[in-house]
C-alpha cells in the first residue's frame, strides 16, 4: 500500500462512488467478480449464521450494498427484521427493493456510517460485514469499529465478515497478493489488475486476518472462527 492512511479515500469519496454503481453491484457476476470465492464465502456465512442463530429475529447488515448478503440469509430465515446500514442513499434504495419482494419483516434504512449510525445496543442477533470493514483505518478506529459491533450484538448473537485482508509476513503478503494478481489478470488482463490495485491502494486499507481474529476477542465475542481463506481474502466471525 503506497498511500497513507490520511490520504485514503473519504467518507464522501466511497459514498459517491457507490452511488454510481449500483448496476453493477446488484448483480453478483459483476459486482463480486474481483472477489476470490465471492460466492462460496457468501454461503459459508449464512450457514453460519444460520447453525448460530436459528431462531435468530433480527439482522444487521453493515455497508448492505445492493441487499446481497440480507437477500442469502433470507433464503434461510425468513422473516427478519433487517436493519440495513450503508453510506450510499441509492445502494440503500436498491436494497430495499429487493428485499421487500422476499421480506415479511421490518425493514430499517440507515444512510450513515455504522461507526456513528444510531443503532440500539444488543439489538441484533446476525451482523454481516461483507467487504466493508477494510474502510477502517488506523488501531484505534478499528477497535472502536469491532468494539461497536461487539455492543451491538445479542449475548448469543453472531457477526460473520467477509473481507480482503493482509498478512504479517512480508514475504507471505508479497505470495498471496501475487496470487490474486494473477487471479486479476486471468479476469481482465493486466490493466484490470492494475486498476484493481490501484482503487485498493486509495480507497482501503485492510489488516491481517490474524489481527482481526485477535480484535475479535479483545472486544468481548466468546468463539472465534475462520470459515474460509484464499490468497488475500477470507470469511470469519465470532459468536457472543
Amino acid at each position: 500500500m503506497k498511500t497513507s492512511l490520511e490520504n485514503k479515500s473519504t467518507i464522501d469519496d466511497i459514498k459517491n462512488r457507490f452511488d454510481n454503481d449500483v448496476t453493477r453491484f446488484t448483480n453478483l457476476k459483476t459486482g463480486q467478480q474481483a472477489v476470490i470465492d465471492a460466492l462460496l464465502m457468501m454461503e459459508v456465512i449464512t450457514v453460519a449464521a444460520v447453525t448460530c442463530c436459528p431462531n435468530a429475529k433480527t439482522v444487521l447488515d453493515i455497508g448492505c450494498g445492493a441487499g446481497n448478503n440480507t437477500l442469502k440469509l433470507l433464503e434461510k430465515i425468513n422473516p427478519l427484521d433487517c436493519d440495513l446500514v450503508d453510506l450510499s442513499s441509492q445502494m440503500l434504495k436498491k436494497a430495499k427493493e429487493r428485499i421487500s419482494a422476499v421480506e415479511s419483516g421490518k425493514i430499517r434504512l440507515f444512510q450513515s456510517d455504522f461507526r456513528t449510525a444510531e443503532l440500539s445496543n444488543e439489538t441484533y442477533d446476525i451482523i454481516l460485514a461483507a467487504a466493508v470493514l477494510h474502510h477502517l483505518r488506523d488501531d484505534e478506529d478499528w477497535e472502536n469499529g469491532f468494539r461497536k459491533i461487539y455492543d451491538l450484538t445479542v449475548h448469543g448473537g453472531c457477526v460473520w465478515i467477509t473481507d480482503i485482508v493482509t498478512h504479517e509476513n512480508n514475504v507471505i503478503h508479497e505470495l498471496m497478493w501475487k496470487r490474486y494478481a494473477e487471479y486479476l489478470d486471468g479476469l481482465g488482463g493486466v490493466e484490470y489488475r492494475t486498476k484493481v490495485f490501484e482503487h485498493i491502494d486509495v480507497e482501503d486499507s485492510p489488516r491481517p486476518l490474524t489481527y482481526q481474529l485477535e480484535l475479535l476477542k479483545k472486544v468481548g465475542f466468546r468463539h472465534i472462527e475462520v470459515l474460509h481463506k484464499n490468497s488475500c481474502f477470507a470469511a470469519y466471525g465470532a459468536t457472543k
